[in-house]
């Protein structure tokens, strides 16, 4: 499908007591599922053992119950990928375990480092190998290097040597860390459940999941050290200010995850009220495009008092599309996923509402294919600013020269795409609908204002060399 893609979804939890870890976090994964699939790991911990297991694919395609019954401990970490650095080999699965100077190791990571490339050189001119084409690799070779009989001492240097966006779960020394980098732009949250274990995630909906009560989310520079069912607090870089994704709200996270305690479905259903406020044309009535324009059709409709009613039918035995090699090949899963109730659309006006457009190539068949079963009209309703920008913090964007919104007008891409209007959520109502100032948002993809400065050229390309 013709969307953005972020790295990664992570789990961790750490308990008092030894216990099967493995069908736990396995639960954790597939509800941050959404957020990577193309390969799935889970490490455990107890008493320096470390016993692992990923491989390519959905977390449900990777593990059984045969994998999953040696993966006990005290402590536990998960990892779902979707690449933006580095190829889709097994390799290049998460966790990364290493065995090192203080025992063993093991990392998750989401988000992209925009130094990689020059760190990786320089450990490689230093006598240093890679076993991976990634750019999490980096972080636990520079953990090796640096720890002298501390884990937090290392920790700490190392995270002042990376650069990026990114979220952290380790097992170190014993103990389970969580970590977030100095902007706050990917996401971390953490929870206690009844039995006292102390878990981290990408989203609240793995705390909801687990039945963990939700204790905050990781502040912006911070490590969290967990022993046992204890827990202590380090900033390693409290200078930055927050920049906290804002397309976690138009797109990646799921809607009953909360986000810097504001509600994801909520935040949508707005984006889809203020466009309604701005929109003075007539339509029959508002459908989205499943299952991310959901939220923000409904919005809609409920601003504008259209009827709502959905003319696509999502096919949800068929998946990752993204990842298939040929637009041909994509664009026959297209036609596979949604399905068109021509009875809805025949001689209809149709308002159709969608989170964003990246390259116009799926919303070009979509409103030919509703064109086609009969609909009268198609207007298409975006409840995000046109992308202009590359991302480098950790999601797939494609270069600048392939994002639509960065090369035409909105009346050119309305051509392209077939549609009788087009409408874009104007940045200022997004910042409203998301509920946080926009100071503490970043929206570099929309307006250009990263939070630092960016290389040049994309990691995910320059890794290619590797």
């Amino acid at each position: 499908m013709d969307k953005l893609r972020e790295e990664c979804g992570l789990v961790g939890i750490c308990s008092p007591h030894y216990q099967p870890l493995g069908t736990k976090i396995y639960d954790a994964l597939m509800s941050v599922q959404h957020r990577g699939q193309e390969a799935a790991g889970i490490a455990a911990y107890h008493e320096g053992v470390m016993t692992y297991f990923k491989n390519t694919g959905l977390a449900s395609e990777v593990f059984h119950q045969e994998n999953l019954r040696p993966l006990n401990g005290s402590i536990g970490i998960g990892h779902v990928r979707y690449s933006t650095t580095g190829s889709q080999e097994r390799k290049n699965a998460q966790p990364l375990v290493v065995d090192f100077k203080g025992g063993s190791m093991a990392l998750v990571h989401n988000g992209n480092l925009i130094n990689a490339v020059s760190i990786r050189e320089e450990l490689i001119d230093e006598g240093h190998s890679f076993t991976t084409t990634i750019d999490s690799e980096i972080i636990v070779r520079l953990l090796s290097k640096n720890y002298k009989n501390n884990g937090i001492e290392a920790l700490i240097q190392t995270l002042r040597q990376i650069q990026g966006g990114f979220a952290l779960i380790l097992i170190l020394d014993g103990k389970m860390y969580g970590v977030r980098d100095p902007n706050a732009l990917r996401p971390l949250v953490m929870g206690r459940t009844k039995n006292d274990e102390i878990v981290f995630a990408s989203e609240t909906c793995t705390l909801d999941l687990l039945e963990a009560e939700f204790i905050r989310d990781i502040d912006k520079g911070e490590i969290v050290e967990v022993d046992g069912c204890d827990y202590r607090s380090y900033y390693y870089d409290d200078s930055k200010r927050r920049a906290m994704c804002a397309f976690e709200y138009v797109y990646f996270s799921r809607p009953d995850s909360r986000q810097e305690g504001r509600s994801v479905y909520e935040a949508r259903v707005k984006m889809g009220e203020l466009l309604a406020k701005k929109d003075r044309g007539e339509y029959d009535l508002v459908a989205p495009v499943p299952d991310s324009g959901i939220p923000a059709a409904v919005g809609f409709a409920n601003a504008s008092g259209l009827p709502y009613t959905h003319v696509l039918i999502k096919n949800k035995y068929i998946g990752r599309t993204f990842m298939d090699p040929t637009q041909e090949e994509r664009e026959r899963l297209l036609r596979l996923k949604l399905g068109i109730l021509k009875e809805t659309v025949k001689d209809k006006r149709v308002l159709l509402v969608d989170d964003s457009i990246v390259r116009g190539t799926t919303m070009k068949r979509l409103v030919e294919r509703i064109k086609g079963a009969g609909a009268k009209e198609v207007h298409v309703r975006i409840c995000s600013p046109p992308i202009k920008y590359s991302c480098y913090f950790g999601i797939d964007t494609p270069l600048k020269k392939a994002l639509i919104g960065a090369n035409y007008e909105i009346e050119r891409i309305a051509q392209h795409i077939g549609a009788d209007s087009l409408m874009y959520l104007e940045l200022d109502d997004l910042i409203e609908a998301i509920g946080l100032p926009q100071d503490c948002l970043c929206c570099a993809c929309f307006d250009g204002n990263y939070p630092m400065e960016v290389p040049k050229v994309q990691s995910r390309y320059v890794f290619e060399k590797y």
